[in-house]
């Protein structure tokens, strides 16, 4: 007879970030388990939760359908381009800078910009970032926690970053995850917003386009270092 294989472990960071929430959401709906029936915590690790997977998934598939899956986007062009408040207020949130927040807190979450507006003048200038009507169609239909599950898709592949390279070259949110030893793109994002990766609270670089974060070689490795010896 063959040895049952053991549940799979996942901390609230991961189930945030598979789901379109946030930790502390998932922290909320644990502390609400008796109204709500929120799956048992199955371990810890150091002070985090560990939820079995599996149980976890069943509860998220019972739930009932949140308000966002039921929203109905209104009917534009497809190639109209909105501003991320516009963008926001499409998709259903009350929140008009939930688009902006997803691009700041939460890199690779959310699609790049289809366009970027030159606004300001030449001693002020800044960039405000649209996406076309069907872009925000697309992701609305595959977002994490959509409810769309029919069809399981991978998760984007991390980068092959080499340890041994230039300590100071400055390296973005994929190569960061890949270094750090995260599956995906989305549970480092989910880590990094929740604090459990305080050397890259700061950062060493900010993009000129699109204002994307960047860290050196060497504070993501001395990140690595403590992380493992945590």
């Amino acid at each position: 007879m063959a040895a049952r294989s053991a549940p799979r472990l996942v901390e609230a960071a991961e189930i945030a970030a598979e789901y379109g929430l946030t930790p502390a959401r998932i922290s909320a709906l644990y502390l609400e388990r008796e109204t709500n029936g929120f799956p048992e915590i199955a371990g810890m690790r150091g002070r985090a939760r560990q939820w079995n997977k599996s149980d976890v998934d069943q509860w998220f598939a019972q739930r009932k359908p949140p308000r966002l899956q039921q929203h109905k986007p209104p009917a534009l062009d497809p190639d109209e381009l909105l501003t991320g408040a516009q963008a926001s207020r499409f998709l259903g949130y009350k929140n008009p800078q939930q688009v902006n927040t997803y691009l700041r807190d939460h890199p690779g979450y959310f699609p790049e910009p289809d366009a970027i507006e030159e606004l300001g003048t030449p001693q002020r200038p800044y960039r405000r970032p649209k996406w076309r009507v069907q872009t925000l169609l697309d992701w609305q239909a595959t977002r994490p926690g959509s409810g769309r599950r029919s069809v399981k898709r991978p998760a984007p592949a991390l980068p092959d970053v080499p340890v041994d390279g230039d300590p100071d070259e400055l390296l973005g949110a994929s190569q960061a995850a890949a270094l750090l030893g995260f599956k995906s793109l989305n549970s480092f994002s989910s880590s990094l917003g929740q604090g459990n990766l305080p050397l890259l609270q700061t950062v060493d670089a900010v993009t000129e386009k699109g204002g994307r974060r960047r860290w050196t070689r060497r504070r993501i490795l001395e990140q690595a270092a403590q992380r493992q010896g945590s």
